[in-house]
């Protein structure tokens, strides 16, 4: 079974979060080895007349790249990185914490926990100031 459906659903629920204004963070992390890619965090941003983007910056070992993509853009790239190398998504919001996971045999789960955040994002609470 590929994990592709899997992350699909993760997806929403990060697509959830950022309508209902609880989106904290998002993070791909624990990679297959020592590789030159360490994570890429996921924040949201506002740029020129309001208009929402996703930032996303990759940690390599030496260096920060950051970009910035719509959502199904987003979505586009970040997949693109699961099982080669990251084996992880955490998406942090005010309500709880979701993990996607691979297992060894790469099949994707999802996992609730309580929630590490308080507050969410300061672009998002920015957001709803400004009805956006």
């Amino acid at each position: 079974m590929s994990y592709e459906p899997i992350f699909a659903l993760f997806w929403e629920r990060v697509k959830q979060s950022i309508e209902n204004k609880t989106y904290a963070k998002l993070t791909l992390a624990k990679t297959i080895g020592d590789t030159e890619l360490k994570n890429i965090y996921v924040r949201p941003v506002l740029l020129e007349n309001d208009v929402f983007s996703l930032s996303l910056t990759a940690r390599y070992k030496t260096e920060e790249i950051e970009s910035f993509h719509s959502l199904d853009e987003a979505y586009l790239v970040l997949s693109s990185y699961l099982n080669n190398p990251f084996l992880t998504a955490l998406l942090f919001t005010t309500e709880n914490d979701i993990t996607f996971k691979l297992n060894k045999k790469r099949v994707g789960s999802i996992i609730e926990q309580a929630p590490t955040f308080k507050n969410a994002s300061d672009v998002i609470l920015e957001m709803k100031e400004k009805g956006i």
